[in-house]
């Protein structure tokens, strides 16, 4: 009898989940409801490309562009599985063609280019698609004059791609020097985690660089650089927290206010954009 009166009921999964971060038994209702941030210890779980769009552009702005680009297997790569087939597994779960998403869109009001990133698609990893939809979404931006910003999810450089997936750190790069002369805004958004070539490359290269809480960023993971320098790291080594004491990232800002920091900083560097009410322009016919 003791027995059964102790006896712990199952918690359905559907109701209740256990944070990754915490460990807390917390309201999976909750979760959600805060954008997927977990109410006792602010994590900030990844989410999807599409969701961050829903997030951080006004409803029904966003006009998605260079949809049409897939990626290919220049090296007829092979590890566990085939490279062809580990795309159409990761194409099948997540919907997606790639692990970008780009196109217009307007945040309160003000129109911008917007490149989203997704951590599901092979770990958010840079392939020659990936590069491809940052260095055309910097084109967009040139041709429509227009701020850029890209949300940064990503294990760095895709492996299965070999040198043409590092040949897209210098084109990335190469892009956004010329953003740069044209004195177009550039921002970036580092979410967790942003690390390896794409951290090296683009994610860096922006006017203003946000970031996620405790998110990770870095270029090596913090077992490499250990054994690398023989020396312990500091707490907290690689979180956006860290970064930002340190300067490399210029402000740390919550999912949930996200969306009105960048405004407000387009509105500070950009004073002439349209305000509330505004829509992201068309795309021009002789737009790449």
């Amino acid at each position: 009898m003791a027995a059964a009166i102790t006896k712990k009921k199952d918690i359905p999964e559907q109701v209740w989940m256990r944070c990754e971060a915490c460990g807390e038994t917390v309201f999976r209702k909750l979760v959600v409801e805060r954008l997927n941030v977990c109410p006792e210890c602010n994590h900030h779980y990844s989410i999807s490309a599409r969701t961050r769009i829903a997030l951080l552009a006004d409803e029904g702005t966003f006009v998605e562009r260079h949809a049409e680009l897939a990626p290919s297997d220049p090296l007829g790569f092979k590890d566990r599985k085939a490279y062809r087939d580990r795309l159409k597994e990761n194409q099948g779960r997540t919907g997606l063609k790639e692990a970008a998403v780009c196109g217009t869109a307007a945040i309160e009001g003000m129109p911008v280019v917007l490149c989203v990133m997704d951590s599901r698609f092979i770990g958010g990893s840079m392939g020659s698609v990936v590069g491809e939809k940052v260095v055309r979404s910097v084109e967009d931006a040139l041709e429509m004059s227009l701020p850029l910003i890209v949300v940064c999810a990503s294990g760095g450089a895709r492996m299965m791609e070999g040198v043409v997936s590092l040949m897209q750190m210098a084109r990335t790069s190469a892009a956004l020097a010329r953003l740069d002369d044209a004195g177009e805004l550039f921002i970036s958004v580092l979410t967790d985690p942003t690390t390896g070539g794409v951290t090296a490359s683009f994610a860096m290269l922006a006017d203003v660089i946000l970031a996620e809480p405790k998110a990770r960023i870095g270029f090596a993971g913090p077992r490499v650089l250990k054994e690398t320098i023989r020396a312990d790291l500091p707490p907290g080594f690689q979180t956006s927290e860290f970064l930002l004491d340190r300067g490399f990232v210029d402000r740390v800002v919550p999912r949930s206010e996200m969306k009105n920091e960048l405004a407000r900083l387009i509105r500070y560097c950009s004073p002439n954009r349209k305000m509330p009410g505004a829509k992201a322009p068309e795309p021009r016919d002789d737009a790449p």
